[in-house]
């Protein structure tokens, strides 16, 4: 779809995305705040299928395994290859959750779509989670799981075509991660990244500013600003490249896909980043749709079919 104001207009958006985000303020509202409630406790509400998200389903064709990270931790990588043929490339997977919630395995469900419509083994990181392991624990599990996968992918799965993604505190992440490798490996062999409403300036934009506290479409001002004091209780300057991506250099960066919808308040985080991105000589798509709220491609809706569909055709491009 061409970029212009007809992407923005109320009448952009469909009568079934309206009634979604109708129905996602609707359970949200009354529910209680993590910061309130607990991470431990909220997490295992999750789990168990209490809040707006549809209730998980493990992956009978997942596996685990676990990977020496920094300083002897062990970090959990859950693995979901295509159920025909052999993979043609891997897919480094990154969950969201604010850096604070969500799991590898409550993802099962789009892993498999992902493995089986790009032919692609899914290995998504279990990294370590704030408030208990604030930044770097996060990145630096990530960051390992990349070196990992970059030394081991082509006896594990028979390939070395390697993509990297995720969706929003995910999308951070994976970003962050391709730049670390380049940085810190000299490692530029990423095929795409599949950036999905990803969190890129933690210190605040416009449109996370612009948002507001009142109306609990997935994710206010209020959320962000918790997520990232948990994430960052020690970093007074929220625009160091290593935490907000989009301060970085990005030249020598893979292709990439950025998604997002008009009724997220992470919005200007893509719009910039994908910006960026090309002006930093770096091939880049950017996918908007309208009245796409945060997170709308883990519910069941039209606009999420679009948009896996148009991720799927991404990943499978760049690893042809």
């Amino acid at each position: 779809m061409t970029f212009g104001p007809e992407l923005f207009s109320p009448e952009a958006i469909d009568a079934d995305t309206a009634k979604l985000n109708d129905a996602l303020i609707a359970i949200m509202t009354p529910l209680s705040n993590w910061w309130d409630t607990g991470a431990a406790d909220y997490r295992q509400a999750r789990r168990e299928g209490r809040g707006p998200f549809p209730a998980y389903v493990l992956s009978p064709r997942a596996r685990t395994i676990l990977i020496p990270g920094f300083a002897g931790h062990e970090i959990p990588l859950r693995v979901i290859t295509p159920a025909k043929g052999a993979p043609r490339g891997a897919y480094l997977h990154i969950h969201g959750g604010g850096w604070v919630l969500g799991s590898a395995d409550m993802s099962d469900w789009m892993l498999e779509k992902h493995a089986d419509n790009t032919g692609l083994a899914v290995v998504s990181v279990e990294y370590r989670l704030a408030p208990e392991h604030p930044y770097p624990a996060g990145p630096d599990d990530c960051e390992a799981a990349a070196a990992w996968l970059i030394k081991n992918a082509k006896a594990e799965f028979g390939t070395d075509a390697l993509t990297i993604g995720g969706e929003s505190a995910g999308g951070h992440l994976a970003a962050a991660t391709v730049i670390r490798m380049r940085d810190r490996y000299s490692y530029g062999g990423f095929r795409g990244a599949n950036l999905v409403y990803g969190a890129f300036d933690l210190s605040l934009t416009p449109s996370q500013r612009a948002f507001g506290d009142h109306t609990r479409l997935v994710l206010r001002t209020i959320d962000i600003q918790q997520f990232a004091n948990a994430f960052l209780p020690h970093i007074a300057d929220r625009r160091v490249p290593d935490v907000s991506p989009l301060y970085s250099e990005l030249k020598g960066l893979c292709p990439a896909l950025f998604t997002v919808g008009t009724r997220d308040a992470l919005l200007d985080d893509s719009l910039f980043m994908h910006a960026r991105w090309v002006a930093a000589g770096n091939a880049a798509d950017l996918a908007i749709y309208p009245g796409g709220a945060h997170g709308f491609t883990l519910f069941p809706n039209g606009l999420q079919a679009k948009a896996m569909e148009r991720m799927d055709a991404f990943l499978r491009a760049v690893t042809e």
